[in-house]
């Protein structure tokens, strides 16, 4: 992992997987996700051509973490990589790294095209709002020393998960490292309360963005993809149908980006 200086100071982690000279594609995780999780989606791109670049948010991995927090400082830590990598045509962000991309987007983050996979705005009015104080709770429990109900809580409250699901996933080998990136799931309710739906700025975005969704995934997140695509300016829709319930298929949607790319 190499390591990058964001403009407020703090040591962001990124990797490269592919050849140097390869179009560069920078994939940002969602809520728990590190440099690790978005590796198998950088080798795909790796095979179909392209480089992937792949980094550990703040807070998580081998990134550092600056008070106090903002969604600008992630915009500035993603502008800081796409810097260091030089060469970057694109910017492919998942679930809340879907909403930042955007978000980075609409602060004049330059690149020739977004891959927007399946961001969690809230156009469906069925879908819960965001409680106003979750933020406020989660930094609560994490300073409590209680970061395990932190992840509970923006599991239930902000991802919107059934009980039995979270008492399993307490039991599953990944819990550990979802506890170790509680800090994050601050910042990212902080994102993704901040924009429960596009802002102006974010809607006029005219770079070409392919906005993707799985197959099967959760209904709402149809209804924003769909709804996405319709407001931006250059956007289009792309299902990846191998792709299911909310999760990246490294290969499938590889072949989606390459296929964005040589038009």
């Amino acid at each position: 992992m190499q390591q990058v200086t964001s403009a407020d100071g703090t040591p962001i982690a990124w990797d490269v997987v592919g050849a140097p000279d390869a179009p560069a594609v920078v994939v940002v995780g969602g809520a728990f996700s590190t440099a690790d999780a978005g590796r198998p989606l950088a080798q795909a791109l790796d095979a179909v051509g392209l480089r992937g670049i792949v980094l550990d948010r703040r807070a998580r991995g081998g990134s550092g973490d600056t008070r106090p927090y903002a969604p600008e400082r992630e915009v500035e830590d993603l502008r800081a990589v796409v810097s260091a990598a030089g060469g970057v045509v694109a910017v492919l962000g998942h679930s809340s790294g879907a909403v930042l991309t955007l978000l980075a987007a609409a602060d004049g983050l330059a690149v020739d095209h977004l891959f927007l996979s399946e961001p969690p705005f809230a156009f469906d009015p069925s879908r819960q709002a965001q409680a106003g104080d979750l933020v406020d709770r989660l930094q609560a429990a994490i300073d409590a020393g209680r970061p395990e109900d932190a992840v509970v809580l923006f599991q239930r409250e902000a991802v919107g998960l059934p009980e039995d699901t979270i008492r399993a996933i307490r039991t599953a080998p990944v819990w550990p490292a979802l506890v170790a990136v509680a800090q994050s799931t601050v910042y990212d309710a902080t994102i993704t309360g901040a924009t429960p739906v596009p802002s102006a700025a974010m809607s006029a975005v005219t770079t070409p963005v392919t906005v993707l969704r799985g197959g099967r995934t959760w209904p709402f997140l149809v209804t924003a993809t769909d709804r996405l695509a319709e407001v931006l300016p250059a956007g289009r829709l792309v299902v990846v149908p191998e792709s299911v319930d909310h999760a990246v298929h490294p290969a499938g949607t590889a072949r989606e980006v390459a296929a964005a790319l040589r038009g």
